[in-house]
């Protein structure tokens, strides 16, 4: 995912993410231990940051990594942090944690996608929730917003589709908010473009007053697999304090089965 460039120079820039964050020059000063004059001067231009304050501003602004970066750049110096393929022999042991990851949580789905949702690597129980889709969306780089709102793709056997439809298409648009990519920004106008599958829902939202005997503690993902209908929660991971892009902008992301009789399909499936 690239960042386009900016000639606004980084103290826009700062003042752009500290408005963003609704944060006040005062408060970020005294987060920074600096003075709001000082935060005032690097926003108009009037003074030049140091790498280290740059640094230092994006940590207590929540920059994501890949913009700090950019504002680096923007100020004058050198990117500080790598972006580093998944492929290269240094990611070996961050390979071989997520697949063991990923293994030890099955028979649930869970999947690892990068900051443009493309996947990088899924376990069984995905594998098996996937079947039967359209075989061009699982034509490398496979991607997970494609995969599930595609006409084609898991979209006609999500019942709550809408719901959850507009929960991802939300999700995009906070990341949105965050990143400047016109690779996401594609991704998004494309997956939100797709026409809704028509279909007969089973009736009002499980948890809702009246319907189903299980409430639920989050919005879930219910969807037909093998003649039975299955209910998630999902659940989103990301790194610590990572140092690379490429580490920063993974994602992990596991199904928790909201109900008995999902718990109960899964087990059935591995043994």
């Amino acid at each position: 995912m690239t960042t386009l460039a900016s000639d606004t120079g980084v103290g826009p820039l700062l003042r752009s993410w500290r408005e963003r964050r609704r944060v006040s020059q005062l408060e970020l000063a005294l987060r920074a231990d600096s003075s709001a004059r000082h935060i005032s001067f690097i926003e108009t231009g009037r003074s030049r940051p140091s790498e280290e304050m740059i640094l230092r501003l994006a940590e207590h602004l929540d920059v994501p990594v890949r913009e700090r970066n950019a504002l680096l750049l923007a100020g004058g110096y050198a990117p500080r942090y790598t972006e580093t393929s998944l492929d290269d022999p240094a990611m070996s042991s961050l390979r071989e944690g997520m697949q063991q990851l990923l293994h030890g949580y099955d028979p649930y789905p869970a999947i690892i996608v990068d900051g443009l949702y493309n996947v990088v690597a899924a376990n069984l129980g995905m594998t098996r929730l996937i079947e039967g889709i359209a075989p061009q969306l699982l034509t490398p780089p496979l991607n997970g917003m494609r995969i599930t709102l595609h006409p084609e793709g898991l979209a006609p056997r999500i019942r709550n589709l809408p719901e959850w439809r507009q929960h991802l298409l939300h999700q995009m648009e906070r990341q949105l908010a965050l990143v400047r990519s016109e690779e996401l920004r594609a991704l998004y106008d494309e997956v939100a473009g797709y026409p809704v599958p028509s279909g007969d829902d089973d009736g009002p939202e499980a948890g809702a007053p009246g319907s189903a005997p299980y409430p639920y503690f989050a919005l879930p993902l219910r969807i037909e697999h093998e003649g039975e209908v299955l209910s998630f929660v999902s659940s989103i991971s990301t790194f610590n304090t990572p140092m690379d892009v490429t580490v920063a902008e993974l994602a992990i992301e596991t199904m928790l089965p909201a109900d008995p009789a999902t718990h109960a399909h899964l087990q059935s499936l591995s043994l």
